[in-house]
């Protein structure tokens, strides 16, 4: 695409590990001078069919024929849900869909990772220009393939410190002698709401079920010690190691619910403020778990001084569609869109599938 274009209209279509449906957001971005800006208009979530939901948490399970199968029948649903929403808002200039697709399986260290709903059939169906599966390429150069986000932290949010994701797992960038660092602190939402679900609900709302319940040091010191914590960066996480680490500790002890929930949320808030290196400044903060009160207390609490900045709703829910965005408006400029400073990989790249 014309690099002399400085304005692009986008869907960017995004479904995270926290299972909440999938968001799509329409954004404009702007470049005058190298410097990006970004307007979201018309943004909502699509929440998944029960069936949907039990489908994607058991597909960790299928093997390659299932996998296939799943591939198609997901590509053929988000296609659905774009299409929708493009004839809903009425959205006739659009430059692309920028979409990450739905991981499934995320294994770096065998140069594996996969995410559904990006086959050549989404271009297709959609008949529009479609950026997607952004992640492969990465992971086949060596990187993690995550975290992708930090570029777009880099571009459109440089007047932060820090910037925080709280959403299925969490996530922070930064920049230290001029390279943009960034990775995976802890699980956050798939093991909150895990345990919300337990008690019948989607999620915690603010917090209220956790605050409620005990501190268990025990249980405390076991996840704090875990391997991954003591890692160095590049890291990443996949829902693998919540299902086989960290859910089969919490459920070895005889603890209410309330109380496994305040315990993890001191895990979150603790483990968080280790991963800065000079908790000074301000703090974006966003994801679903950004309006979790009880959480956001305790993380103050261990980072007396951080501002935590807290955007509005637009840019708490739809970051991550947001900036899938602008990595697909990146790869269509031909501009570097994958650091591998975050992710590991040998060099910065540019990443993404176009299908016109």
């Amino acid at each position: 695409m014309n690099k002399s274009k400085n304005t692009y209209q986008v869907i960017g279509v995004m479904s995270g590990t926290s299972l909440d449906g999938i968001d799509l957001a329409h954004i404009q971005f702007d470049i005058i001078e190298d410097k990006w800006s970004y307007q979201i208009f018309e943004s909502e979530t699509i929440p998944y069919s029960n069936d949907w939901v039990q489908t994607l948490k058991n597909a960790i399970y299928f093997n390659v024929e299932q996998l296939q199968q799943l591939n198609m029948e997901y590509t053929q649903h988000v296609a659905l849900i774009i299409s929708s929403f493009i004839k809903k808002h009425n959205l006739v200039h659009i430059n692309a869909v920028c979409s990450h697709g739905h991981t499934i399986l995320h294994q770096p260290q065998n140069k594996f990772t996969l995410q559904i709903g990006n086959l050549p059939l989404l271009g297709e169906l959609l008949k529009h220009t479609v950026v997607c599966d952004f992640r492969v390429q990465d992971v086949l150069l060596g990187g993690q393939g995550a975290p992708l986000v930090p570029i777009g932290d880099r571009i459109l949010f440089s007047e932060y410190d820090y910037c925080l994701n709280l959403g299925g797992f969490s996530n922070v960038s930064f920049e230290q002698n001029g390279q943009r660092l960034a990775f995976d602190i802890s699980p956050v939402n798939t093991v909150l709401n895990f345990y919300a679900n337990q008690l019948g609900f989607a999620y915690d709302d603010e917090g209220k079920m956790a605050s409620t319940g005990k501190l268990n040091t025990n249980l405390l010191n076991q996840l704090n010690s875990l391997d991954f914590y003591q890692k160095s960066f590049p890291k990443s996480l996949g829902f693998e190691f919540v299902k086989d680490i960290i859910l089969p500790l919490i459920e070895k002890t005889n603890l209410s619910t309330t109380d496994k929930m305040h315990t993890f949320i001191e895990h979150i808030a603790q483990q968080t403020a280790k991963a800065l290196p000079n908790p000074k400044g301000k703090m974006l903060v966003t994801g679903g778990g950004a309006y979790n009160t009880y959480l956001i207390d305790r993380m103050h609490h261990y980072l007396p001084s951080l501002i935590l900045e807290i955007p509005e709703a637009k840019t708490i829910e739809f970051k991550e569609a947001l900036i899938f965005g602008l990595l697909g408006v990146l790869r269509l400029r031909n501009e570097v869109n994958v650091l591998g400073s975050v992710t590991g990989a040998p060099y910065d790249h540019c990443s993404g599938i176009i299908y016109n």
